[in-house]
């Protein structure tokens, strides 16, 4: 026996060790102790390196064995090894890191970096073992393998072994409610989640467990768009192809290297949870980095590998760390770069792919005021005008996979623009005004009346454009933003100053129309105005159109979101009337034949009224759903109009 004694346990610059609590999730061991022996092999590769040592370092790998009779888990290196001395100094003298020491000797002659920040990593081993012992040969000329054995107490014994190779052997006794670790099928899984990316084969019964290259490691000039949608596909299995990525790649001042995916976003994506998988020298570490990265970057995915992330502190040490925000600041302004390469070598693309890239770049405007500065000349909406030199939206087909441009009968394709270039554009039209839509098949009836009289709209129809659109007028001051339901600018209007007024009723046929519908709906809170559409074709124009201001629509949506409730439809609404609509000159004609029958009734007056219901009810639909009740009373209204014209028609 060479020694016997206590392990010497320092508490100085090391967070609080307690056996068995090292770590909150068990599994994290097998990372550890494979972590360790990568470092041992990146270790000789140095020394070699630097000439100190001249003999065969051999094929690097990291081989894992498993005796289920013995309850053994081995994990073996055959790197630099260590001498009786360094087994004291390093395993004994618990909290020196000894890759600590390493990098500091070797600085500047790795190719590849040490891993092991870690420190304590090799004590994970008793979570899992009742006993543990090193097998261990250094590289030296001379040297004498050794053996250390330990139950888990400070006690150890370090003995002579018979070992002829450099290198580790690390043997974990397992306890007997930790032998799922004997099963091939969990350390295959564990080396995946955790050591796939490691430089170095991890082999199990001959086989290599790991992929070993890191795409994120190579210089972006040496991949292909293949390399990367190849790397995305096998960390996100049967997910669509990405939008488009962004490499990160520097060493100042910080030290930080990933690729960073945009997805294609999904209804059944949580925005709110990070996907990104955080490294350390290609050592898997955590599935989320909520706390790195910005976040309306959270729907990211991809990978993040970083030496100056701290790794165990709490989330709230992390969120204060003043190197955690300088890195979320770089990692925005890569992706602000990048989005700006897209929109200036490749518009087509950047319109093709911005339905979905488009939530990401708002939220992170309304968040980011460096992002926004980036990104806000390249944000794009979509609009009804058309323009020769805009790009053709392209859609991806199902059958053959290919890009094709979006012109058939099922697909609509209109230009994307900037809101500068829609206010430049239209200037002398209607300046400083912006007309818009946020949903364009409940707002198709005011949309078409804006085109068809040259305006232009643009369509705000994302989840996110609610709060993006007040964060706009904060940013154009001078701007009046419209929505096409909210009021009709006096483009679509024709003049009313010349109205006729009937010598008979002394009143316009606006006031006429007007009675006619106050009396026939009955709803003191409804404001009936009467207008006269501009078209050259009125029957293609609305009857009647459902009104809501601008400020008092937002007003309740602001309500409604604050109190954390669904949006009711406002009592006090605005029914615009098109008295240049056949419907409406009919109506006039209708009530100007009234007839009253010997019991008192006039049909003709039940028949003006229904039509005034029944087109009250058309035009609200755009702007609401009917609930039981009221699909009910709009479906019998509908049969009885129906009803009671065909018996016009019989007479």
């Amino acid at each position: 026996m060479l020694e016997q004694g206590n392990i010497s346990i320092h508490t100085e610059n090391i967070f609080p060790i307690i056996k068995k609590s090292l770590y909150s999730d068990h599994q994290i061991f097998l990372r550890e102790l494979v972590s360790n022996g990568v470092d041992a092999i990146q270790k000789l590769n140095m020394v070699s390196r630097a000439g100190e040592y001249n003999g065969e370092i051999g094929e690097p790998e990291i081989t894992i064995s498993i005796d289920k009779d013995n309850k053994t888990l081995s994990i073996t290196d055959n790197g630099i090894g260590m001498t009786a001395e360094e087994v004291k100094k390093y395993i004994n003298q618990v909290a020196f890191s000894s890759a600590e020491e390493f990098i500091h000797k070797y600085e500047g002659k790795a190719d590849q970096p040490i891993i092991g920040h870690f420190g304590l990593g090799f004590y994970s081993s008793f979570m899992v073992a009742k006993q543990v012992q090193i097998d261990t040969l250094s590289y030296k000329e001379g040297a004498q393998a050794v053996r250390w054995t330990c139950d888990g107490s400070p006690k150890f014994i370090l003995d002579e072994s018979q070992r002829t190779s450099h290198g580790t052997t690390i043997i974990l006794t397992l306890e007997g409610e930790e032998e799922e670790f004997l099963e091939p099928a969990r350390i295959r899984n564990l080396v995946k989640t955790y050591c796939d990316f490691m430089p170095v084969p991890i082999k199990m019964d001959g086989e290599t467990l790991n992929k070993q290259k890191a795409a994120w490691r190579d210089s972006p000039s040496s991949l292909t768009k293949e390399d990367y949608l190849e790397f995305y596909r096998y960390l996100y299995p049967f997910q669509e192809e990405p939008l488009l990525w962004v490499h990160l790649n520097t060493d100042y001042p910080f030290v930080i290297n990933g690729i960073l995916y945009f997805p294609k976003m999904r209804p059944d994506v949580d925005v709110t949870k990070g996907q990104i998988k955080l490294f350390c020298n290609q050592v898997f570490v955590s599935d989320n980095c909520e706390e790195i990265i910005p976040q309306f970057l959270m729907p990211m995915r991809g990978v993040i590998d970083s030496t100056d992330i701290p790794l165990n502190v709490s989330r709230s040490a992390l969120q204060g760390d003043r190197t955690i925000k300088r890195i979320g600041d770089y990692i925005a302004k890569k992706v602000g770069d990048r989005l700006k390469e897209l929109y200036r070598d490749d518009r087509e693309q950047y319109i093709k792919i911005w339905k979905d890239l488009g939530t990401f770049v708002k939220f992170g405007v309304l968040n980011d005021d460096k992002f926004k500065k980036q990104v806000e000349d390249i944000i794009v909406f979509r609009t009804t005008a058309k323009l020769e030199a805009a790009a053709a939206v392209e859609v991806q087909t199902a059958e053959d996979d290919a890009w094709q441009d979006a012109t058939s009968a099922n697909s609509i394709n209109l230009p994307y623009i900037t809101l500068k270039e829609y206010l430049e554009r239209n200037k002398e039209r209607h300046e400083n005004k912006v007309f818009y839509s946020t949903d364009e098949a409940s707002q198709y009836t005011y949309i078409e009346l804006h085109k068809n009289q040259g305006l232009e709209v643009l369509f705000m129809d994302s989840f996110i454009d609610t709060h993006f659109i007040n964060f706009l007028e904060q940013e154009y001051r001078d701007v009046k933003f419209t929505r096409v339901d909210s009021d009709l600018d006096n483009t679509l209007l024709e003049d009313k100053t010349g109205e006729i007024v009937d010598p008979t009723t002394n009143k316009t046929k606006g006031e006429v129309i007007k009675e006619l519908f106050e009396k026939a709906l009955n709803k003191p809170k409804l404001n009936i105005r009467t207008e006269s559409l501009k078209s050259d074709d009125p029957q293609g124009t609305p009857p009647a159109m459902v009104l809501l201001p601008e400020f008092l629509r937002r007003m309740r949506e602001m309500t409604a979101m604050m109190q954390q409730q669904t949006t009711e439809f406002p009592e006090e609404h605005i029914l615009l009337v098109n008295t240049a609509h056949p419907l409406i000159q009919n109506l006039i004609n209708l009530n100007q034949g009234t007839i009253i029958h010997g019991d008192g009734v006039s049909h003709t007056s039940q028949l003006v009224t229904i039509i005034c219901q029944h087109v009250y009810d058309l035009a609200l639909m755009s702007q609401k759903g009917f609930n039981a009740e009221g699909m009910k009373s709009f479906v019998e209204r509908s049969n009885d109009v129906l009803t009671k014209l065909t018996e016009q028609a019989s007479k």
